[in-house]
């Protein structure tokens, strides 16, 4: 490279800019590929627009801006020193003592694990003319202000990455117990020794808490793994009420761990050493012998825990490297995201869309590429199948890799791409855990619309399902066909193929529970697939049916089918249910999946010779035992969307449960969850536990839709959707590829709310094409409708949906579609909260779990 000479120098600098606090700096990634500084030609950051770009991609951002200079970052990464504070005086590196992210004693992500040797420049391009950091002494003033500030800026100014990574999170924020101050406390108790406590229920000698009520020493509550205590503890305050207790072993003169059992919480009890000191412990000769329930729950976040279980524990497995096996880096609860475009990229279909036409797409990126979807979805798949950052760690001199990096690579960090698929969305623009299957269905959603007038790789998932309603008074029939993407397959725990051993366990379980014991080895309900199948297909009933042969309600019987088969069918096991305290739960219990599906008989057939249908009329809005519109309490429903529930679902409880008050709305919204499009689910419902499993965006009822009350005019009746639809919202929907009319019917339906209009066109996708198609074919006689048919509804494929004819060493990978894509997500955890997502896949004849930054090659087929 040429030196920069003060004369190029001085051509460039109004356009060198120093960064604002509004602006997005990346100088962490490439925007068109996944190189860092820590690359071999490290990193180019316009010092205009701030855009980071690898020294393959920065000439395309030249030729398509005309911006010229760039800051040059290369890092060298080097093993970090081992601390030796006696010379130094820094303090030894810490562990986390407190369960938080970002903040003085928790999870520190800014730590280093290397030291680096940095090398900074300001480059000119096309000649590639540099200048070294420290080499503008000799500039005149003016010059050497203006860069040096920019570059200083450029440098101590947090990457856009950065901003997006976890906030700071403390976990153990604490509230002061409402019992703290008026605590009941009986007389005369027991001294309660310094030492040697055991629960006075069992034989358990750890995890012990004091009531502080009337001094009980019992132990905790028994953990979902098995360990824990006897549950001694939480069943004494159920027997007495006493709410506050503290967990032995954790008493300092700084404080213990105080639990609220009435509250449900651990609180803050400012008047501890006084409540101590009723039976005679004093704070200040308190030494900790135990673990604080923050400690357990950081060892159990540090710990891999149920992941050895399929990861082949104790087993050493061959790592991998080259095309098609890089890693994905966890960004903070990522796991969802890792294991669904990991499943995504090993379809062909996808791959043709956006790595195979990676070129075209990136020469049809916008000036900031980092905004633009098909450029970041292309870069992500490139990242995963190229094997540019899936390569073995580099040699020493003496030909022995280095120790620190054996077989060991550093994978990929989505950062980009996360950040704008996640734009906006209550959910996923947070750190939170989420759902892999709803993040699923949002991600196919986005990818429906930058797909509208190109090829789209959903189809391999898209299908249709037949419901079939037959009202039992008339037995007529109702035929209906919705699309959507996952087969959701219910878990009836009554066809346990081990209800004996399950039987004999809760018998057990009940007698130790009695007679103070250790709880039995758990034992796991055994449910088949095929069980699960039969229960997707079972009839069932549909009560407060309004037949339009009978024009009153009717109860009916409803089955659903398949109209169609995808070439790649997701099933989901519905393994996550609610408890009678509205707590998301995991089902415990085992399904082995089947190596060949074969779903055939599952296939719709229509309307068959004999059957009648039910009349297609739509049930009036006023029936004759509502003849007015009710009045709602708005209060109630105001109650219920503070929890967070959409409004038209809280219109709803308020008004199908007769205006009898928060609670028994809130037991109509938790009971009818499950109702296909009965509360009108939408995008902006957040919550993995809470939104119901079935939940589709494009089958859905629009989130918008108001109730129709009975004997109301409707939601047209307003004078706000009397609005006309402003010309730039109609504009925007049309440049995505949509008609104007149906822009504007959209923008009415949603009160002109641009954002919901788009939401609101995918959920009524089916019904506008269908229009388009009638528009279409109007004025054609009968014969030319027949035989020139206009397809309607997005485009579904077809398959069979059993085995094909296939050679043996063929059968597994073809028939992937039927097998769950040869590849299966699972959750690793107990609960809806605190659970991680894996991914497996069969490769050549081996499982690859891909859900973390490193592959290796199992060889036992792990179970879900």
């Amino acid at each position: 490279m040429a030196e920069l000479s003060e004369e190029a120098l001085l051509s460039v600098l109004p356009t060198i800019r120093v960064p604002k606090a509004g602006d997005r700096v990346h100088k962490d990634e490439c925007a068109f590929s996944f190189d860092t500084p820590e690359s071999e030609g490290g990193l180019y950051i316009c010092m205009n627009t701030f855009l980071g770009f690898s020294k393959q991609y920065v000439e395309r951002h030249f030729n398509k801006t005309g911006q010229r200079v760039y800051l040059h970052l290369r890092r060298t990464r080097r093993p970090k020193e081992e601390d030796t504070t006696a010379g130094t005086g820094d303090p030894p590196r810490k562990k986390p003592t407190r369960l938080a992210i970002g903040i003085e004693g928790g999870f520190d992500l800014s730590e280093k694990k290397f030291d680096y040797d940095e090398d900074v420049k300001i480059v000119i391009l096309p000649d590639y003319l540099e200048i070294a950091r420290d080499g503008l002494g000799g500039l005149p003033d003016i010059v050497r202000d203006r860069v040096t500030s920019a570059v200083e800026a450029l440098l101590s100014a947090d990457s856009a990455s950065r901003k997006q990574e976890v906030q700071a999170w403390d976990g153990e924020v604490r509230q002061v117990s409402r019992h703290a101050f008026n605590l009941k406390q009986l007389d005369n108790p027991a001294r309660i020794p310094p030492c040697g406590w055991k629960c006075s229920k069992c034989d358990m000698r750890e995890n012990l808490w004091l009531n502080l009520t009337d001094g009980s020493i019992l132990c905790g509550r028994r953990y979902f793994d098995g360990s824990g205590g006897n549950n001694h503890a939480v069943e004494h305050f159920k027997e007495t009420g006493y709410p506050l207790a503290v967990k032995l072993g954790t008493i300092t003169p700084d404080g213990a761990d105080v639990y609220s059992y009435d509250e449900d919480d651990m609180v803050l009890d400012p008047n501890l050493a006084e409540h101590l000191s009723h039976f005679g412990i004093d704070m200040l000769k308190m030494q900790k012998t135990d673990k604080t329930m923050t400690e357990l729950e950081i060892d159990m976040n540090q710990r891999i825990g149920e992941w050895e279980l399929i990861q082949e524990s104790g087993v050493p497995l061959k790592p991998l490297f080259g095309p098609g096996y890089t890693g994905i880096r966890n960004l903070g609860n990522s796991c969802y995201l890792n294991s669904v475009v990991q499943v995504l990229f090993s379809i062909p279909d996808f791959q043709r869309k956006y790595v195979d036409k990676l070129e075209k797409i990136f020469q049809n990126a916008p000036t900031d590429p980092t905004q633009d979807f098909s450029t970041q979805v292309a870069k992500l798949g490139h990242g995963l199948l190229s094997g540019e950052y899936s390569k073995p760690a580099p040699e020493s001199g003496d030909g022995e890799q280095v120790p620190e990096q054996k077989e060991v690579q550093d994978g990929i960090a989505p950062r980009m791409f996360k950040a704008l698929i996640s734009k906006g969305h209550p959910e996923f623009s947070t750190n939170r855990q989420q759902d892999a299957q709803e993040f699923f269905l949002h991600l196919i959603n986005m990818v429906e619309r930058n797909c509208r007038s190109s090829e789209n790789p959903n189809e391999v998932f898209r299908f249709l399902v037949e419901e079939k309603i037959k009202c039992l008074a008339t037995e007529k029939v109702k035929y209906t066909q919705r699309v959507d993407y996952i087969m959701q397959l219910p878990v009836p725990m009554d066809a346990a193929l081990n209800k004996e051993e399950l039987l004999e366990y809760e018998e057990k379980k009940r007698q130790a529970e009695e007679e103070k014991l250790p709880l039995p080895e758990l034992v796991r309900a055994q449910v088949p697939f095929s069980s699960c199948l039969e229960a997707y297909g079972a009839p069932e009933q549909v009560d407060d049916f309004w037949s339009t042969a009978l024009q009153a309600k009717s109860v009916a019987v409803k089955t659903t089918r398949f109209a169609s088969f995808p070439d790649y069918l997701v099933i989901q096991i519905k393994k996550f249910t609610f408890g009678l305290d509205w707590v998301p739960k995991k089902l415990d219990v085992s399904i082995e999946m089947p190596e060949e599906l074969d779903i055939s008989q599952l296939r719709g057939t229509g309307l068959q010779p004999g059957e009648e249908e039910l009349p297609d009329i739509a049930p009036p809005l006023v029936t004759p035992d509502e003849p007015k519109a009710p009045m709602l309490d708005e209060s109630v429903i105001i109650q219920l969307v503070e929890m967070g529930f959409p409004m038209d679902a809280c219109r709803k409880a308020v008004y199908y449960t007769g205006n009898s008050g928060a609670e028994a709305a809130m037991n109509w919204v938790m009971s009818h969850m499950d109702d296909p499009g009965r509360l009108g689910w939408g995008a902006g419902w957040g919550g993995a536990a809470a939104r119901p499993t079935h939940f589709n965006p494009f089958t859905s009822t629009d989130f918008a839709n108001p109730l129709i009350l009975p004997g109301s005019s409707g939601p047209g009746s307003t004078s706000a959707a009397a609005d006309p639809p402003p010309e730039d919202c109609v504009t925007t929907i049309v440049s995505m590829g949509f008609s104007r009319d149906q822009a504007l019917k959209a923008l009415r339906a949603t009160n002109n709310s641009l954002e919901r209009a788009v939401d609101w066109i995918f959920s009524h996708i089916d019904d506008l094409d269908a229009e388009a198609a009638m528009d279409i074919s109007e004025g054609r006689s009968a014969a030319d409708s027949i035989s020139e048919s206009i397809p309607v509804g997005p485009k579904v494929r077809d398959g069979p949906g059993s085995e094909c004819p296939l050679k043996p060493e063929q059968a597994w990978w073809d028939l992937a579609r039927w097998l769950h894509q040869v590849c299966f997500p699972g959750v690793v955890g107990g609960g809806g909260q605190g659970a991680e997502a894996s991914f497996h896949q069969l490769d050549s004849w081996r499982w690859v779990p891909r859900t973390r930054e490193s592959l290796w090659a199992q060889c036992m087929p792990p179970v879900p």
